[in-house]
């Protein structure tokens, strides 16, 4: 991670809504997080995880937790998504080479 990585506990967390508050090590004003800090961990946070972030603040000017981790747990790498797109152009390719197959028996 880059510079000023804090380090707290996970003093709350509602799986339900996906956020918490982290218990500074270095502060006593609780940092509030959201599961969007915590990209591309292997397991969603628990009360009681160690995380290392960032801190940021959000639109009002409060402060959150940014670029978290879970100390000890191990990042994945996302499977590569199929967009629509490709979806589509996909389907559009299999109905021509169908009509040209079609236009090719009847001809």
């Amino acid at each position: 991670m880059a510079d000023n990585v804090h380090k707290g506990v996970l003093k709350t967390w509602k799986d339900d809504r996906g956020f918490g508050f982290i218990q500074p090590d270095d502060s006593d004003k609780d940092i509030f997080v959201h599961i969007s800090a915590l990209k591309g961990m292997a397991r969603r946070p628990v009360r009681g995880d160690v995380l290392l972030y960032q801190v940021g603040q959000d639109a009002g000017g409060k402060f959150k937790a940014i670029n978290a981790r879970i100390e000890g747990v191990e990042f994945v790498q996302p499977s590569p998504k199929v967009t629509r797109k490709w979806l589509w152009i996909v389907a559009a390719a299999l109905g021509l080479v169908s009509a040209a197959a079609a236009y090719a028996y009847f001809m």
